[in-house]
């Protein structure tokens, strides 16, 4: 066992470096926690205390990558939908509510996952068989609830074109083979580009005809009540166990189920604005625990920190022991690893009220213009960097997909089809 001193230490370095991961747009944790798995063996200090380095990193990520979301309009594919609300809460001043918000519904949704989710593991552990054969009709059945989530005949048709590209799209790109100098080996893929192309880079094209800055952010003030607040956490809650348990499932198609439809890219009350930056974030957070759980229990790994966890376990540093998800667990135990999740939830929340106040001065100082192409060319180095020339042309097929959803009148939440329609239909 790593002394706890030790396990506390390598977590707060973890917390730094889920920051870290948050506040650049285009840069995930995934990276991070495979590029620790790789440098282990070289680490003097046992497994158990890199591994908690790895989950810290992953939960602080949920807390701080809707910071450019929110500033930039820069979004994760997990917080899509709830970025554009939460961008328009900024561009009416209110973006240090925003940030609250969001601290909030993923404080509210830790501590209700946290609670489920082993009980919850052991349900879907008894009936696992049944859940993997229908798992193709379950995911379609998600894909055709969000296209009836739209409001009009309109948007539910340009929904399903934006579907239908998606899921081209990944078939198209999913299976290429990605290869660049910043992955480290064996975590190499094509979602760096293609969510930084589908979510990112065609809101900062649209970013460049707007004019005017980001006025000051002044309020602090919540404009939902406890109840409308509660209620949205928990509804992030109950989508983070879906995205637990069901691949392709982000935490933002969970919360767009979840909250019934409101709100997305298109035209929305301030109070459905809230609720899903409140649900999003919720969802986002719950989905660390919940993967955690679902790798104890299940031996599944659901998330690519889970992934990193396994990896660490089966082949890392001296200090693990063999054997699949017990081994990825075992050197902590699963009350180890939720004590982990709950220390970085809590520097998590400090950190985002403070520095996401930072962040949102910071670019309020920035000219606009040059500060949207400079992150345009930041997604396309990352691209280039994490998946190599073939990246940046999926990162290009990907924005010109991505600038789809807000021209046909629909949410951009359909581009996550690039994932559901492969797996639904594979």
């Amino acid at each position: 066992m790593a002394p706890p001193l030790t396990v506390l230490t390598y977590a707060c370095v973890g917390v730094g470096f889920g920051t870290l991961t948050g506040l650049v747009p285009g840069l995930h944790v995934n990276n991070v926690a495979f590029l620790l798995v790789g440098v282990a063996p070289s680490i003097d200090g046992p497994a158990a205390a890199v591994g908690a380095a790895i989950l810290a990193a992953g939960v602080v990520h949920t807390f701080l990558s809707i910071v450019p979301a929110l500033v930039l309009g820069v979004p994760e594919a997990a917080t899509a939908p709830g970025a554009l609300p939460g961008h328009r809460l900024v561009l009416a001043g209110r973006g240090r509510e925003a940030i609250r918000l969001s601290a909030l519904g993923s404080s509210v949704a830790l501590v209700a996952a946290v609670a489920l989710a082993v009980p919850l593991s052991q349900v879907i552990a008894a009936g696992r068989e049944y859940l993997f054969a229908a798992l193709p009709f379950l995911l379609a059945a998600v894909a055709a609830l969000l296209v009836l989530a739209e409001p009009t005949r309109r948007a539910r048709l340009g929904g399903l074109f934006c579907l239908a590209a998606a899921t081209a799209l990944g078939f198209l790109t999913l299976d290429l083979p990605a290869s660049g100098p910043l992955s480290p080996e064996g975590a190499a893929s094509m979602l760096a580009p293609l969510f930084g192309g589908l979510f990112g880079a065609p809101v900062l094209l649209d970013a460049l005809d707007a004019e005017g800055a980001i006025p000051p952010q002044d309020g602090t003030t919540f404009g939902l009540t406890r109840i409308e607040t509660l209620r949205a956490a928990l509804a992030g809650t109950g989508g983070g166990a879906l995205v637990g348990y069901l691949p392709g499932v982000s935490a933002g198609v969970a919360a767009v189920l979840a909250l019934g439809g409101a709100g997305g890219s298109g035209p929305a009350g301030r109070g459905a604005d809230r609720a899903y930056v409140v649900a999003t974030s919720g969802a986002d957070t719950a989905t660390a625990v919940f993967a955690v759980a679902s790798l104890a229990v299940l031996g599944a790994p659901r998330s690519g920190v889970t992934v990193a966890l396994t990896e660490l376990g089966t082949g890392g540093n001296g200090g693990a022991t063999a054997g699949g998800s017990a081994a990825a667990t075992g050197t902590l135990g699963l009350g180890g690893l939720l004590l982990v999740i709950v220390l970085a939830a809590g520097l998590g929340t400090v950190v985002l009220v403070s520095v996401g106040d930072w962040y949102l001065r910071l670019v309020r100082r920035l000219p606009r213009q040059p500060l949207v192409l400079a992150v345009i060319g930041l997604l396309l180095a990352l691209s280039l960097g994490f998946a190599g020339v073939l990246g940046g042309a999926v990162f290009a097929l990907a924005t010109l997909v991505g600038l789809l959803p807000p021209r046909l009148g629909a949410r951009r939440v359909h581009l996550m089809g690039v994932l559901l329609g492969p797996l639904a239909l594979g």
